[in-house]
């Protein structure tokens, strides 16, 4: 199945001196994932809809396709000498690959599973970090978000598009119809205004004061403090929000709530908010955790969660304004 680009990595390799074996670790993600929206595209032709009867490491019931796209990942990972060891969401710790490869992996299968059955868009989320010297254990991978060789997504919509950054701006390639992921925009930016938010509002209850404050602001539109109307959106998948906002701005908001005072946030920091503010930075945008950004986090766990608000910088600056006035 031909799902290269080389013409662009490398020459994009040769410009900025990076290492020819990360784009050949990036094509075989690239491959993958070719295979997993292949499934997503079938759905019910080939009985891959609903639950698969089995939970992660989370505790969350897992999709058919959460299992299929993980297994696809592993395999196709497992067979690349370059890469050394990986890790995922779905996975309760991780995996070694190869004694002799350079690169560890880290990734969610298949994000916005709950939307699969409804036919909603669903994607892939990777970051590619390089091996520490030594034996490989859980440590090798619990480096900041700053050290990502490369971090990326595949949207699974109604186009298949890969989003990638590899330290040196955001690239992004859509899959035409001999599977081949042909560049079709460079360097996006996100602008740092926006009038659109995306939150989950029906956990407003739960929210700390300073979001509850910040929400309110928005819905008073422009007889309020903030001076114009916001339009709200809600995808419920990371990578369907992610992707708005890097084609037309906006802020996207996971915060902190009440409801479990021991985890400080739902999306996971390796898989999900590392990634996505490695790309947010390189396309201009910001993330945080409302208290520090995303990428300055030490990471202590393979699953840490943490509190995300990423996008447009004027208005997670603000809102990150409002947590140290609160």
């Amino acid at each position: 199945m031909n799902t290269t680009f080389p013409d662009f990595l490398s020459e994009h390799f040769a410009r900025h001196g990076l290492n020819a074996a990360l784009g050949g670790v990036a094509e075989t993600i690239a491959a993958a994932c070719v295979r997993i929206g292949a499934q997503v595209r079938l759905g019910a032709l080939a009985d891959v809809l609903g639950e698969a009867g089995s939970g992660n490491i989370q505790g969350e019931a897992q999709k058919k396709l959460d299992v299929i796209a993980n297994n696809i990942l592993i395999d196709a990972l497992r067979a690349d000498v370059r890469v050394a060891g990986l890790a995922s969401e779905e996975e309760d710790s991780f995996v070694a690959c190869n004694a002799q490869g350079g690169f560890l992996v880290l990734f969610d299968p298949l994000d916005g599973s709950s939307n699969i059955d409804v036919n909603i868009s669903v994607g892939t989320i990777f970051s590619v970090l390089a091996k520490p010297e030594g034996a490989l254990d859980t440590s090798s991978f619990l480096q900041s978000g700053h050290r990502q060789l490369a971090a990326g997504y595949v949207i699974y919509g109604p186009q298949t598009q890969l989003v990638v950054t590899f330290g040196h701006g955001v690239s992004v390639f859509t899959l035409d119809a001999q599977n081949t992921f042909v560049l079709t925009q460079s360097n996006p930016r996100v602008p740092p205004h926006t009038k659109e938010f995306a939150i989950n509002a029906s956990n407003r209850r739960h929210w700390q004061p300073a979001v509850r404050k910040y929400i309110d602001e928005l819905l008073e539109g422009e007889d309020g403090v903030r001076g114009k109307n916001y339009n709200m959106r809600w995808v419920a998948s990371m990578v369907a929000e992610v992707h708005r906002i890097l084609m037309r701005g906006g802020v996207f908001m996971y915060p902190k709530d009440s409801r479990d005072p021991s985890k400080p946030g739902k999306l996971r920091l390796m898989y999900e908010a590392n990634p996505m503010s490695l790309i947010m930075r390189e396309a201009g945008g910001t993330a945080s955790d409302t208290e520090r950004a995303i990428l300055d986090i030490q990471p202590q766990d393979l699953h840490q969660r943490v509190a995300v608000v990423l996008g447009s910088r004027e208005e997670v600056d603000y809102v990150n304004e409002l947590h140290l006035a609160d």
